[in-house]
């Protein structure tokens, strides 16, 4: 029996890098401030349906469960977020800046960075439209993934703003209902003939290809790069106006990141969604809106890519896999004393193993190394005093058992 296509076993060194970047995620988070927030794995069908049509369901992990109720696995946050904001917006001072990590299920053909399960990152801040939200997200973004170690050698945020689309087709009298169709033709330039991409756009052709070939300008994208700038982080991001992102909610800025070597598939993308928390909620609410969504699956790929973020990661886990003590039980009568010992330490909070049964002393120093412990306490003839060895350095020394505590903390707290 193997996993189902396009999910994951997670084995202790996959679940150590998982770990590694979820501890991450959550503090760049919160060193911005936010804070973490979830909402249910099961959802009802009806609520991605309203936000992105009925074509959504064949995309979706779907059933009718015991309650005759048409559920589906959450494929995105965006609608739970938007229900739950609804539902509790008076209990909070805005704006909101929350976050949340949570695993997320689409049922799609499975290829190179996009899988049938994944976990996801997403960051939202709700109830303020100033551009200076914008620039609070955007930079949140640039700080998360510079903290896998990535420099702008390595990766750059292209921002865009919808706006200047809707105003460039309000100039030319487009209509209102077409804008959609044109922004996703748009949005797919570069990943379809050009030729097809003239044809959908018709009379629109020559204008749109020319600002898409030469760039636009965009008074609202300068503002942004300056307040950018002002961080030290203008360096990360580069204005592309083909960025509009084919999501029809999106109201305002936009962005996507990728890696520079153009190898792998968007790292994470977001924007600007004023009308969306109105839109899918039941009730009159009306929050302005901008958030993100940053998958494990490419961050994962280009970590692996980037030897220098590939052996940070190594040498994290490394560390955090490590054991403070190991106990050493020379004498199998002196084990009841080593596990009453053991408890106390573990009460302290150290990292605490040792072999469960009898073995040779030499096969338990050996366990010892191999899991990194800092200091070895022996239990053996010297009771009851305890030989305390400093894994590092060699050096032992006989402590009464009674004194053990504060001697142990003294010595890690030297050697740490």
């Amino acid at each position: 029996m193997q996993a189902l296509p396009g999910f994951r076993d997670f084995l202790p060194n996959d679940c150590a890098a998982r770990n590694y970047i979820f501890a991450r995620w959550r503090e760049v988070a919160r060193r911005y401030g936010f804070i973490e927030w979830d909402a249910p794995v099961l959802e009802p069908t009806e609520i991605y349906q309203k936000k992105s049509g009925p074509e959504i369901v064949a995309q979706l992990f779907n059933f009718t469960d015991k309650g005759e109720r048409e559920v589906a696995m959450r494929p995105e946050l965006t609608p739970s977020l938007a229900r739950v904001v609804a539902a509790h917006e008076r209990e909070f001072k805005k704006p909101l800046k929350w976050f949340s990590i949570g695993q997320f299920f689409r049922y799609e053909k499975q290829q190179r960075g996009r899988l049938r399960e994944h976990f996801q990152l997403n960051c939202d801040i709700i109830g303020e439209t100033a551009l200076a939200a914008d620039i609070e997200l955007v930079s949140l973004c640039i700080d998360i993934v510079r903290a896998f170690g990535f420099t702008e050698k390595d990766f750059v945020v292209r921002i865009s703003d919808r706006e200047f689309w809707t105003d460039f087709l309000r100039s030319r009298k487009v209509a209102a209902e077409q804008w959609d169709e044109i922004l996703q033709t748009i949005d797919k330039f570069g990943r379809e003939p050009r030729e097809k991409t003239s044809e959908k756009l018709g009379q629109l052709a020559d204008p749109v290809l020319r600002i898409l070939s030469e760039g636009g300008k965009s008074e609202k994208l300068d503002r942004l790069v300056d307040g950018l700038r002002a961080r030290g982080l203008a360096d990360f991001v580069d204005i592309d106006v083909r960025i509009v992102r084919g999501l029809a909610y999106y109201t305002g800025i936009v962005f996507e990141v990728f890696d520079r070597a153009g190898q792998l598939r968007a790292i994470a993308g977001g924007g600007r969604y004023d009308n969306l928390i109105e839109q899918l909620s039941d009730s009159a609410v009306s929050l302005p809106a901008l958030g993100f969504a940053m998958g494990d699956v490419v961050l994962g790929e280009l970590i692996g890519e980037t030897a220098s973020a590939r052996e940070a990661m190594q040498k994290a886990i490394a560390a955090e896999q490590k054991i403070d003590i190991y106990i050493v039980i020379a004498k199998e009568e002196r084990r009841a004393d080593a596990l009453a010992q053991i408890q106390k330490l573990r009460d302290r909070g150290y990292r605490v193993d040792y072999l469960l049964t009898s073995r040779k002393v030499a096969r338990q120093f050996q366990t010892a190394e191999d899991l990194g412990a800092r200091v070895a306490l022996l239990y053996g003839d010297e009771w009851p005093q305890v030989a305390v060895k400093d894994l590092a350095t060699g050096e032992q020394k006989l402590t009464p058992n009674q004194e053990l505590l504060a001697y142990v903390a003294r010595s890690l707290s030297l050697s740490s």
